[in-house]
Formats: C-alpha cells, sequence, structure tokens
C-alpha cells in the first residue's frame, strides 16, 4: 500500500507522537508499504527529504510549548503528494497538518485515519483561563475532526472512553503506540551505570528514582519533589531527567523544599540513543502524571527492565501489573508503603526487572503496525467514495 502520514511533529523533536510515527514509519516499510510523511519544517522554508515533505511553519508557543503553525502556502506540495497517489491517509495531529491530510483524502476519495494522542483537556491551562470553556472548547474541536474521518485511532481505552464522553460517533479502535523494542534490549556497558551515577554526585548506595520526560505542568513532577521531601534523608535520589519549560519552577520548588544533589538531580536534555541507560540508572520508574493518552515512558521504562511506581491512571490499565512488574499508587501514603516494600525486599528486584521487560512485549512497534495495517486495509474496503455520498 501507499501510505501517507500527517503529523505537525517530526524529528529533530522529542515527544511521544514523534515517537510513534518514526516507528510506525519504519516497520511498515519493513512490511512493505510505501509510506511518505506531511509535517511542518523548523522555519519558513518549505522542502522535500527521504520522503518527507516539511512545510514552512512558524512557532506558537504561547498555544503549547514547541507548537508550530503552519504559515506558508502548500499548494505544491500537496499536489505532489496527490500525484503519487496514497491509498490511506493516517493523520496524527489536530492542527495545521490535519487539513492538509483531509484536502488530500478528499481530494484522492481515500480513507482518512486519524489517531488521537493527545488528552487537550488537561492542558487547557495553556490556551484558556477558563477549565470549562476550555473543554467545551476541545470537545467542539474533536467531534469535528471526527467527523472528517473514516476512523479514530485511540491509544489506550481511556482515550476511547474519552471520546465517546465528547460525543464522538466515529468508529473508534484502540490500539496502543509501540516503541522499539531493540533500544533497550541491548545489552548494558558493564560499569556504565556506575560511572553516571558517579559522575551525576549520586552515591553508590543510594535508592534512585528516576522520572523521565518533558518538564511541563501538566506531569505533576511537583508531587515527586514533595514525596521526596517528606522522605527526609533516606539515602534516596530523585533523578529528573528531561527539560522543558516548567524546569525553573520545578528548581525553585526543589530549593523552597530544601531538596539539593543528591537528594534531586536534575539533568536536562539527554541524547536519544542513551535513553535506555538513563532509564537503567533508577531502581524504580516513577510517574506522578494522569494527563497522558498511552505515556510511551512508562513502556520504554519496562522494555529498559525497570520496574515502575506510577499514580493511578486509566491508561496504565494493563501496562502495569500490580506486584508484578511495578505499582500503581492512589495517594501520598499509598506512594510511601509501596516504596517502602520495595526498599526492604531487594531480593525481588531482578525479578520485578525480568517481569518488567518481558511486560513490554505486548506495546512493540512490530505488533502496533500490524494492528495498523490490518484497519488500514479494512477502511479501504470499507470506504464508501464520497462523491456517491455528496451526489
Amino acid at each position: 500500500m501507499k501510505i501517507l502520514i500527517t503529523t505537525d511533529w517530526y524529528s529533530p523533536a522529542v515527544n511521544g507522537v514523534v515517537t510513534s510515527v518514526l516507528n510506525l514509519r519504519r516497520e511498515l516499510e519493513a512490511r512493505g508499504h510505501e509510506v511518505r510523511v506531511l509535517t511542518l519544517s523548523q522555519d519558513l522554508r518549505s522542502s522535500v527529504r527521504d520522503g518527507v515533505t516539511y512545510i514552512g511553519s512558524v512557532p506558537v508557543g504561547l498555544v503549547y510549548p514547541g507548537a508550530r503553525l503552519r504559515a506558508v502556502l502548500a499548494g505544491r506540495y500537496v499536489r505532489e503528494l496527490v500525484e503519487w497517489g496514497p491509498e490511506v491517509v493516517h493523520s496524527q495531529c489536530e492542527f495545521s497538518t490535519f487539513f492538509l491530510a483531509r484536502r488530500i483524502a478528499e481530494e484522492l476519495d481515500v480513507p482518512l485515519v486519524h489517531t488521537y494522542h493527545t488528552v487537550y483537556e488537561d492542558y487547557t491551562h495553556y490556551f484558556s483561563p477558563s477549565v470549562r470553556l476550555g473543554r467545551r472548547a476541545v470537545e467542539t474541536l474533536t467531534r469535528w475532526v471526527a467527523g472528517q474521518t473514516d476512523c479514530m485511532i485511540a491509544p489506550t481505552g481511556k482515550v476511547r472512553s474519552l471520546l465517546e464522553e465528547y460525543g464522538v460517533t466515529a468508529p473508534v479502535f484502540v490500539v496502543p503506540s509501540g516503541i522499539d523494542l531493540r533500544r533497550f534490549r541491548r545489552e548494558a556497558v558493564p560499569g556504565c551505570r556506575e560511572a553516571m551515577l558517579q559522575s551525576l554526585g549520586i552515591p553508590a548506595g543510594n535508592l534512585v528514582l528516576v522520572s523521565l520526560g518533558r518538564l511541563a505542568e501538566e506531569k505533576n513532577l511537583e508531587e515527586l519533589l514533595r514525596f521526596r521531601a517528606a522522605l527526609g534523608d533516606q539515602g534516596v535520589t530523585l533523578l529528573i531527567v528531561g527539560d522543558g519549560p516548567h524546569r525553573p519552577r520545578l528548581e525553585q520548588l526543589a530549593a523552597e523544599l530544601g531538596l539539593e544533589p543528591p537528594a534531586v538531580v536534575f539533568t536536562g536534555m539527554v541524547p536519544p540513543e542513551q535513553v535506555a541507560d538513563w532509564y537503567r540508572l533508577g531502581d524504580l520508574f516513577v510517574s506522578a502524571s494522569s494527563s497522558e493518552t498511552q505515556g510511551l515512558t512508562y513502556v520504554e521504562a519496562l522494555a529498559a527492565g525497570v520496574p515502575a511506581l506510577c499514580r493511578t491512571d486509566d491508561c496504565l490499565t494493563g501496562v502495569i501489573r500490580e506486584g508484578e512488574n511495578g505499582w500503581q499508587y492512589r495517594d501520598e501514603r499509598d506512594f510511601m508503603n509501596k516504596l517502602d516494600w520495595f526498599r526492604r525486599h531487594p531480593d525481588h528486584w531482578a525479578e520485578l526487572g525480568r517481569q518488567a521487560a518481558a511486560s513490554a512485549v505486548d506495546f512493540s512497534a512490530e505488533t502496533f503496525a500490524a494492528r495498523l495495517e490490518a484497519i488500514y486495509r479494512d477502511r479501504v474496503a470499507r470506504h464508501t467514495p464520497r462523491r456517491e455520498v455528496s451526489a
């Protein structure tokens, strides 16, 4: 098949959408499909390179950190993609490139599939002073987007339920985004963990709680800082890996709580190819976020063999298996009880790590692509030509 993927986010940006798109393209091509990508460039220049069409754009960070908006005409590039003739268009974002995806799908009269990656109502603080009005705007946008598509893809049952609450009537399929397990199965270089911990000033005997991802308000990292402060001086390091717009506030809060290295260590951004090594610095992966649609960082941590202790969330159903590869916690007391159990049972750590790595197999990029391939073929077979509908 010829498959066009459209997305506002693409490499070199680093986030869950980009990871999903890169993995999907690679695995679909491995399955024999011809795949092209339509995305936004990082400046006003448009170009085509290696099967990727970049449309000139400008930053609109006031709407959402790192967001960009198409700023130039795309007619020539759209025409080239139409002439290439994709059999299905798979949109990954609801804004700039969605309109181009819809235009191409309509002109060719082919199915338009859309993945709903982001629970926007958890991000209304970026664009609306009112949570109620922000949610209403999100509901309206989501119903409109869904109404233009042949079907929607939800990464989790949590997202499917949310779409149903919004009044979406298009078919919704649950397909967890996949990750490249090979990156996390590579054997660690002997002595690498110890050397990295030493370079960060973390004592060898400390219990390391690792949090990895974008530092943003909706990730609720303040909760983890407060939990670490409540532990006192107990030989525990909260290792916060990543960067983002909320980092200055988090560093300020850490200072206010009296948390200094090695109690809390901020690393900043790390090279993507080294992410597995950074996960493995942790004895436990921790997250207090409840804004995830799926949360690829949870699966990546498990794939790296690191059990997880995360705030309870519907997106973790089938991901965190209580007592097998980690735990979910409801409140501070629950967090402390489960952390205490983990600390008192180091003889269980190796088995928890093995089960964590084994549980990540369900979220492989290969499985992800195979499931979507089946949906593409089904939608092509069921697609009602729009010309017949409008006649």
